[in-house]
């Protein structure tokens, strides 16, 4: 029936009653299916959500360490930091603790026989003696032959990391054949 040969009061009681009446009965038979999709959705954006989240605070954990590294490094070569290293890694914790290496003779070795441990300020990676071997061995790649030279003198020569002194001798002999 068209809405012009309906009186006004059967429109009234289409827009107070029935119409309201019909859409709490749609409602009540297709609530269940409509939760089931508004939960599906939410669960699928909230572990969208998570894995992002994750990832962000994982990258801004990486980028965070670098930098205070960067910063330890830069505030050591100043002697603002006198030489108080930041705790490293739970994995670094087994590494013996950093040698004070005195002068040694001009022969190039150290008086135990060891190469002479070049000063850090020679060393091409900024605050080389905070980082642990993990950030210094992300480090080396960029290096030359003489910088990396340069870094297994020292390490050798301190604290004998055998990681940086391993990744060192790998990217000294070159790409494999």
């Amino acid at each position: 029936m068209a809405d012009a040969a309906r009186s006004p009061l059967e429109q009234a009681l289409d827009l107070v009653v029935y119409g309201p009446l019909g859409l709490a009965l749609t409602a009540q038979e297709s609530l269940p299916d409509l939760a089931a999709k508004g939960r599906q959705r939410a669960a699928a954006q909230v572990a969208l959500a998570r894995m992002i989240g994750r990832m962000a605070v994982s990258q801004g954990e990486k980028e965070a360490r670098r930098r205070l590294g960067d910063v330890a490094g830069t505030l050591s070569a100043l002697g603002v930091l006198a030489g108080a290293p930041l705790p490293e890694p739970q994995a670094e914790l087994a590494q013996p603790p950093q040698r004070e290496v005195p002068p040694a003779a001009s022969n190039g070795k150290s008086p135990t026989g060891q190469p002479e441990a070049r000063p850090r300020a020679e060393l091409a990676i900024p605050g080389y003696d905070t980082l642990s071997a993990s950030q210094v061995v992300q480090r080396l790649a960029g290096l030359s032959a003489e910088e990396l030279d340069a870094v297994h003198d020292y390490e050798a020569a301190t604290r004998g990391r055998r990681t940086i002194l391993s990744r060192i001798a790998q990217l000294q002999a070159g790409p494999p054949a």
